[in-house]
């Protein structure tokens, strides 16, 4: 058998905390998505879906052959179970494919009181090893989401040794916490992070004080905008690592960031897609392109790293001192029509730009290019210099053709 006949295709999972979210990442190449409802997830500034808005998202997804995932992963506490039962029925009702939990109270009522709803273990529950993931397949779960903090070698000796289903997350942000499971947050701002509240604490920006009685607090390292103290990890991102992935045997690649916006998960998903498809279509010949490593920084917040799959985290992978890499790029419009007589697109404005500005154009299936702006129009059709109003709708010629749908970003 050859390496090409042994692979399986491995699922590009994407985030999506909002409906817009949920059909731009199904666009840009997501093989399923997975969002959040009105209760039990771990994201209550999400934009978390309504029962209607769930059912109009699996209608669009399987439109396009796409999943729903719905992520159910809170630590409940006496009385967050009420209701679950009739939650868990109606994700199951709407045609979500699966629910992911961690909290056993929540599987347990799901497998009960939904049944045919398949079940997903959340990466908060913390799974690195086979043992683990056998455990919870005679729980009757069929997919765990591994650990962050699982190695590459581990990752391998599981799929050796269980036919369980493996999701694993392979970019975005990292919980500075084990698994996720953090207090910071409940100390620092009152806010449960394992119901759905985390405040972030770890992104805050530290420093050494004195506070004299009654007095000013003063730096004691006058640091300035350089940032001394962190708790802050970079983000991951394992686009140079996809033979890795797929050849020991990872069904799921799940991409973070449920609260990020179109401009992330269009970006995100349109690499790892073209990266799969290049991979299994000659995995002998495979080379990772510069391009989709340029892309994914086109939309990194933070410094990119490898998590825990090939070392443990050093002080390199954490933010501090002087930012090693500054964001390049900024989102600032989709394309909502083209008119292929006139050449012109219609544009909904997400940030400010301008005439003489270079933008780029992108689009699902790897479709870049780029060009000034030299002319624009306002919805009355009047020359306009400038695009300054947020969500505006403006006209303007384009060098080549573009798709209800497509991005435009440009250089900071």
């Amino acid at each position: 058998m050859t390496v090409k006949q042994a692979l399986k295709r491995p699922e590009v999972l994407a985030p999506a905390g909002t409906l817009e979210k949920l059909k731009t990442a199904i666009r840009y190449g997501a093989d399923a998505v997975y969002i959040g409802g009105n209760a039990y997830g771990l994201r209550s500034r999400a934009g978390n879906f309504t029962y209607e808005q769930m059912a109009e998202g699996v209608a669009f997804a399987k439109a396009h052959d796409a999943k729903v995932y719905v992520a159910a992963n809170m630590v409940t506490h006496e009385q967050n179970q009420a209701g679950a039962g009739e939650f868990f029925r109606e994700l199951r009702d709407v045609g979500i494919s699966a629910v992911i939990v961690s909290d056993p109270a929540l599987i347990e009522i799901c497998a009960t009181e939904a049944p045919g709803l398949p079940i997903h273990l959340s990466t908060q529950a913390s799974a690195t090893n086979y043992e683990t993931l056998e455990f919870w397949k005679e729980e009757g779960l069929e997919r765990v989401v591994l650990a962050r903090e699982v190695s590459m070698a581990e990752v391998a000796e599981i799929r050796k040794n269980t036919d369980v289903e493996i999701e694993a997350f392979i970019h975005g942000a990292m919980c500075i916490s084990y698994s996720g499971r953090c207090t910071l947050s409940n100390h620092m701002a009152m806010r449960d992070a394992n119901r759905g509240g985390c405040c972030q604490s770890c992104r805050w920006k530290y420093d050494l004080y004195d506070l004299p009685f009654g007095g000013e607090r003063h730096s004691l390292t006058k640091n300035g905008t350089t940032e001394e103290f962190s708790m802050s990890a970079v983000d991951m991102s394992m686009i140079e690592h996809i033979p890795d992935l797929i050849q020991n045997g990872v069904d799921s690649f799940k991409i973070e960031g449920r609260m990020k916006s179109i401009h992330y998960v269009s970006t995100v998903a349109n690499v790892y897609k073209a990266a799969v498809d290049s991979y299994m279509a000659d995995p002998e010949n495979y080379v990772c392109k510069q391009e989709w490593i340029d892309e994914l920084w086109k939309v990194a917040q933070r410094e990119l790293a490898t998590g825990f799959y090939y070392n443990t985290p050093s002080e390199n992978e954490q933010l501090f001192g002087e930012r090693r890499k500054i964001p390049e790029y900024k989102f600032v419009g989709e394309v909502l029509s083209y008119d292929e007589i006139t050449k012109m697109a219609t544009i909904r404005q997400r940030n400010l730009f301008e005439l003489g500005d270079e933008i780029e154009f992108y689009g699902p299936g790897f479709h870049h290019f780029e060009q000034v702006v030299t002319e624009m129009y306002d919805e009355e059709d009047q020359s306009i210099d400038r695009a300054p109003n947020p969500m505006m709708l403006l006209t303007m010629p384009v060098v080549q053709p573009v798709q209800p749908g497509d991005m435009i970003r440009k250089r900071k």
